[in-house]
């Protein structure tokens, strides 16, 4: 559970520095890649 946690944070501050960067499609990417690291810590912590 902490990989997935870890895994979620880089893909959040990778997402930033994107956005910062102006860099939508790849900001938009790691939106993606976060959400799906949330959706797994939630489907873990609830089992």
């Amino acid at each position: 559970m902490i990989t997935l946690y870890n895994q979620y944070k880089t893909a959040k501050i990778k997402a930033v520095a994107f956005m910062k960067a102006g860099q939508i499609t790849s900001y938009l990417r790691a939106l993606n890649e976060a959400n799906k690291y949330k959706k797994l810590l939630i489907s873990v912590a609830s089992n």
